[in-house]
């Protein structure tokens, strides 16, 4: 069965594939169908987000893949309606993402911001 996935960088070496985080885990979405999948490329637009590509791949080499890097998958499948609001983040994405161009990299920028500032209010405190 062939899906529809959304990717960052089609067919170069930063290629990288949309996903969300829900509850600690990472998923990735399928469409079954392509104006789905076009939709949530446009929601993200709207949100300023990256704008991804949409394309077409075989079921299994998804879910080989998220099995792979311990992701899970959910497909949104034809004329979905969301039923809780986990529901609602595979049909309207979240108000945040990661930065496409460093997801590789993680986010020790900030991280180190987040530490620094810490430091900084808890020598105040003294």
């Amino acid at each position: 069965m062939n899906i529809f996935v959304l990717l960052y960088n089609f067919g170069t070496e930063k290629e990288g594939i949309h996903s969300i985080e829900l509850k600690g885990r990472t998923i990735v979405l399928m469409f079954e169908e392509k104006d789905d999948a076009e939709r949530y490329c446009g929601l993200l637009e709207a949100q300023d987000f990256p704008l991804p590509t949409v394309e077409m791949i075989n079921i299994e080499e998804i879910k080989d893949f998220c099995t792979k890097l311990d992701y899970e998958c959910k497909l949104v499948e034809k004329d979905f309606v969301p039923k809780t609001a986990e529901d609602r983040l595979l049909i309207s994405p979240p108000q945040k993402n990661l930065e496409v161009d460093n997801w590789s990299q993680g986010d020790s920028t900030n991280e180190s911001l987040d530490l620094n500032s810490i430091k900084e209010n808890l020598e105040k405190l003294l």
